[in-house]
């Protein structure tokens, strides 16, 4: 590691990239339907611009602990905003949607990796006991990104086109590029160990697998119990079975799943794992809920879960510092109730609520999630030795995308099975109110399920203790 190591610029630099990189994750979306009219295709199709970006993200989230260990800081930095960069310009040059979905899956590439480059580099940076804030000041920009994108990208898209989308960001991930290459330091070490394509072949097709599996399954009548969306997971599982054996058996292992024999880590893992299948889940079911049971406009259900979204991110840095100073449990417990409080009013949700119940139950929502979700995955992350660092991050941030795609699909098969169950006992005319009710009933049993997701992360969230990173040492 270079000496002199200027911690405050190198983190600087990694939250320009990354702001701008994350920002892409939801950017677009609110413009789909637009899309679909400029390129002439239909939804299914056009919604792998958002499909496809959290695949390929998930498909690279294995890899990066590799590439890690063979390439320097700046190196992995640069070359992934610049192919982040590329992606971007393609996208903006776009004259077809197979054009733009390139760039889009390029961008994708520069996303996956960046991720987990930065919070390598920030372990080796900060001592356990600081680690809290700066995760925390880092988790500002991976929480209040996405939920600036959908608003953001409303102003440009109605101002300025679909292509400023792309064009706005060019400059920020330039300038990202050139100060990185001024100023951002070398941290950790390059090990370089032996590849093995076998284990890359098989947590491709395991991991893409999963995630496509999980998203496709609502374009099929059957949903989950579809012949094609069955094989595809069948294949998905048995290639990670098969994966994990042979991790757990070569002597440099793309991905080391040892790191599970640490007991906060897996408890941390699982606890970041059902958060993140409650968050986006009921990023995708209450803004349907809003629209319609409740009747507000797309416009107005944005600025009802806005505050929720802003302060989860802005409450970050001072959960990191919270946690800094008194451990994880006195945050995770607490969060895991208001969790289990919140998934209660959700599984008793119906028309009548009141607009600001809704908005304070939100955030509570948000603010829940931030308590437990970025102190669950420090606390993972610091009782690792410094050689796991690499596979840690790589497990955490592969788990994200999937846990995503999981808790989407399941939540929102479970909703309209409810609603489709409940017209079916109807014998009266199928009435817009009829409607609304069914799909009331719908968004209970979706939350029946994560109420009992939820009061396992309480349970587990019992058992986590403030881990001790056993082999740390403060850089002079």
């Amino acid at each position: 590691m270079e000496p002199n190591i200027n911690k405050k610029v190198i983190l600087i630099t990694f939250m320009i990239g990354a702001f701008f990189a994350i920002l892409n994750e939801t950017l677009l979306n609110i413009a789909l339907t637009q899309l679909m009219e400029v390129f002439h295709v239909d939804a299914p199709t056009v919604q792998w611009l958002a499909t496809g970006f959290m695949l390929v993200m998930g498909v690279l989230m294995p890899i990066s602990a590799l590439l890690i260990q063979w390439f320097t800081t700046r190196q992995m930095f640069i070359g992934v905003m610049t192919v982040f960069l590329v992606g971007t310009v393609i996208a903006a040059c776009a004259v077809n949607f197979p054009m733009l979905l390139t760039g889009r899956m390029i961008q994708a590439v520069g996303t996956g990796l960046l991720i987990p480059v930065i919070m390598n580099a920030l372990l080796f940076l900060y001592p356990p006991e600081g680690r809290g804030k700066i995760m925390g000041t880092f988790g500002l920009v991976i929480m209040f990104a996405p939920a600036l994108g959908p608003t953001l990208s409303g102003v440009i898209v109605d101002l300025l086109g679909w292509r400023w989308l792309f064009i706005s960001v060019i400059p920020f991930a330039l300038f990202s590029i050139v100060f990185a290459f001024k100023y951002l330091q070398n941290v950790g070490e390059v090990t370089r160990p032996k590849v093995d394509v076998l284990s890359i072949i098989l947590s491709t097709i395991g991991i893409g697998g999963i995630v496509y599996g999980f998203s496709s399954a609502g374009e099929y009548s059957n949903g989950f119990l579809s012949i094609t969306i069955l094989s595809i997971l069948s294949v998905s599982v048995i290639s990670l079975i098969l994966f994990v054996l042979r991790q757990v058996k070569l002597e440099e292992p793309l991905l080391d799943v040892r790191v599970f024999k640490y007991k906060n880590y897996t408890r941390g893992v699982i606890l970041f794992v059902i958060v993140i299948m409650a968050m986006f889940a009921s990023e995708i079911v209450m803004p349907m809920y809003l629209q319609g049971p409740l009747g507000y406009s797309a416009k107005v259900a944005g600025l009802l879960l806005l505050p929720g979204a802003l302060l989860n991110g802005l409450m970050s840095p001072v959960m990191g510092t919270l946690f800094d100073k008194y451990g994880p449990r006195k945050l995770i417990i607490p969060g895991t109730i208001a969790l289990v409080m919140v998934m209660i009013f959700y599984s008793n949700i119906s028309p009548s609520v009141s607009t600001w119940s809704f908005v304070l139950v939100y955030i509570i929502l948000m603010l829940s999630v931030s308590a437990i979700m970025m102190p669950a995955h420090t606390n993972a992350l610091n009782e690792l030795p410094k050689h796991l660092y690499p596979h840690g991050t790589a497990i955490s941030n592969t788990l994200q995308p999937v846990s995503g795609a999981l808790g989407v699909s399941i939540f929102v098969s479970i909703m309209t099975q409810g609603s489709a169950s409940h017209l079916k006992e109807q014998s009266a005319p199928i009435t817009k109110q009829l409607v609304n009710e069914a799909m009331t009933i719908g968004v209970h049993h979706a939350y029946w399920f994560a109420l009992g997701l939820c009061v396992l992360a309480f349970l587990t969230a019992l058992f986590i203790k403030k881990a001790v990173a056993p082999d740390f040492e403060v850089e002079k």
